[in-house]
């Protein structure tokens, strides 16, 4: 049996769970999310408790047991807590602000680059250079954040572009004269 798949999800007070057939929907102070299962798993509301089980013993089904227990976890998690990712921007010149549902970059490049912030993700910009991404969404979250910092990843060298916060950068040494 999945180690992770036999465990219940906990569902906490102020989260609804509703399972019909192979949906589940949460709904929480964070927002609303809603996942089709994938196949060979199903899931019933014990309680304060979601169980996740699956058909046979299938190496796939046993994949899929856990899989679809961690990410109706994920979801009770961010309807109840919300996620978040940090970037940082460093190199001189670059900066980023929030103008409505877009972001504006300045990265060194001829044009800014106007990235559209997808409904259900927050993003705010402290002192130009620090963004925080907020959103109940996990795996959106950390695409928005993933596609933000791919326009400028961080370069050897200087040490220039996004970053994560905390990301550590390994720096080369350059080019000696002799």
């Amino acid at each position: 049996m999945s180690r992770i798949g036999k465990q219940p999800v906990s569902i906490p007070a102020k989260v609804k769970l509703a399972v019909a057939g192979c949906k589940v929907t949460a709904e929480g102070p964070k927002g609303r999310l809603e996942l089709s299962l994938p196949r060979l798993t199903s899931a019933r509301v014990e309680g304060a408790q979601l169980l996740v089980s699956r058909e046979g013993d299938a190496a796939e089904a046993k994949a899929m047991h856990g899989l679809a227990r961690a990410l109706v976890n994920n979801m009770v998690r961010g309807v109840s807590e919300g996620y978040q990712k940090k970037l940082e921007i460093q190199g001189v010149g670059f900066k980023a602000s929030v103008q409505g549902t877009t972001i504006n970059m300045a990265l060194g490049y001829s044009h800014p680059i106007l990235y559209p912030v997808p409904a259900g993700i927050k993003v705010t910009v402290d002192d130009n250079t620090k963004i925080t991404i907020d959103g109940a969404d996990k795996e959106l979250v950390g695409r928005v954040a993933a596609e933000l910092r791919s326009f400028y990843p961080p370069e050897p060298y200087k040490g220039k572009g996004v970053r994560y916060a905390g990301e550590h950068v390994v720096r080369k040494e350059g080019k000696t004269v002799q």
